[in-house]
């Protein structure tokens, strides 16, 4: 009997076990090959050595470890690490297909996804992606330059954290952010599965606590996300401005929804779950950094349970954002702590290997594209 191919990452430990009992395994083999993926983190299954020769084979030949191949790998001077992964076009399961625009197979961003391991004193914590693409277009990011191109399943969500915690110098992961490509929230099913199995015992064992999920705001997906994860992970509103108007210049999303709506959306959230928001406050020189802006944010924020991070633009080829000046990120703090509002300058990391969500992968597309065009100028 023929049976798919599955991806290691999916598995559960009772849907690895009716994998296993297809074969005629006994149910203690799904514990001891999760045991090899999560806790030593072994992904070849000849060094499985508890297996029998014969369910080596099998393991090897049915199942799959990495669903897709690094294209780059980059080290800034602060111990940031990056990585450009490119998905294979094996059908995955629950990742919406999408048609693959290949011109060079050896690098197509349809098929690509950034993540990143940030490095601190106490913390490893892993930035990483959801969905290939983003639908929200946020004018300043480099992430939905080129839409949405499909989104990531369970296990390839997971695989890119432990990936990162195969790096150099990296070890265990502490923190993981859905802040990468894409928005969480619209890849509802995988993103939730991929979360419990973060955060379980028999997986990666990170903290839910620690476990951070980003959204540029879809009120009934906040309230679903309330009612329906049982686990305390934190939830970040990406704001980036403190009025309707400019809200709607810089998020095309904004659009469906007002500030009014996401603010009802967090106090459910805040009431069901007892967590504080995390509002994110990308600053942009010029457009959104200004003292009135300041105080138009205190004013929000003083209404939910909430602390701000303020984060400096990092700039993007091509975009017409700068980044903020250092007194006016400085002023801005000031302000909200004046007005009681409890808010942090984000440190920013990794601005050499352009760290900041999709920029590698836009360089490499354009890199790609001079270098295939016959009327490329230097």
């Amino acid at each position: 009997m023929k049976h798919p191919r599955a991806h290691i990452f999916q598995h559960t430990p009772d849907s690895l076990r009716e994998w296993c009992a297809e074969r005629g395994w006994p149910a203690f083999r799904a514990r001891q090959i999760l045991e090899w993926v999560y806790a030593k983190g072994e992904i070849n299954p000849g060094a499985m050595t508890n297996l029998s020769s014969r369910e080596r084979e099998e393991l090897a030949r049915s199942m799959v470890f990495l669903s897709g191949d690094t294209l780059a790998h980059q080290r800034a001077s602060d111990g940031t690490q990056k990585l450009l992964i490119q998905w294979s076009d094996e059908p995955s399961p629950e990742a919406t297909p999408h048609p693959l625009k290949v011109l060079h197979p050896e690098h197509d961003p349809a098929r690509q996804t950034e993540c990143v391991m940030i490095p601190s004193e106490s913390r490893r914590t892993a930035c990483i992606s959801s969905q290939v693409g983003c639908p929200v277009g946020c004018r300043f990011c480099a992430s939905g330059l080129g839409g949405l191109d499909g989104n990531l399943s369970a296990g390839r969500i997971i695989e890119q954290v432990w990936r990162l915690s195969r790096l150099p110098e990296v070890g265990r992961i502490t923190n993981v952010v859905f802040m990468g490509m894409g928005e969480p929230l619209s890849n509802f099913g995988p993103v939730m599965h991929a979360v419990r199995t973060l955060a379980a015992d028999w997986g990666l064992g990170i903290s839910a606590r620690k476990i951070t999920i980003s959204t540029v705001g879809l009120p009934k997906a906040i309230e679903r996300l309330a009612v329906e994860l049982d686990l305390p992970v934190t939830l970040a509103l990406s704001l980036h401005a403190p009025n309707d108007e400019l809200r709607r210049r810089l998020i095309p999303w904004a659009e469906y929804t007002t500030v009014a709506d996401l603010l009802d959306a967090c106090q459910q959230w805040f009431r069901k779950t007892g967590r504080e928001i995390t509002l994110e406050y990308i600053l942009l020189g010029g457009v959104n950094d200004q003292p009135e802006h300041a105080r138009q944010l205190a004013k929000i924020a003083r209404t939910i349970r909430a602390n701000i991070n303020l984060i400096r633009y990092n700039e993007v080829d091509g975009l017409p954002f700068r980044r903020p000046e250092t007194g006016d990120v400085h002023a801005f703090q000031e302000i909200l702590r004046e007005n009681a509002v409890n808010a942090h300058i984000r440190a920013s990391r990794g601005r050499d290997i352009s760290a900041a969500c999709g920029q590698l992968r836009h360089e490499k597309s354009n890199t790609a594209t001079e270098a295939a065009s016959p009327h490329t100028t230097t």
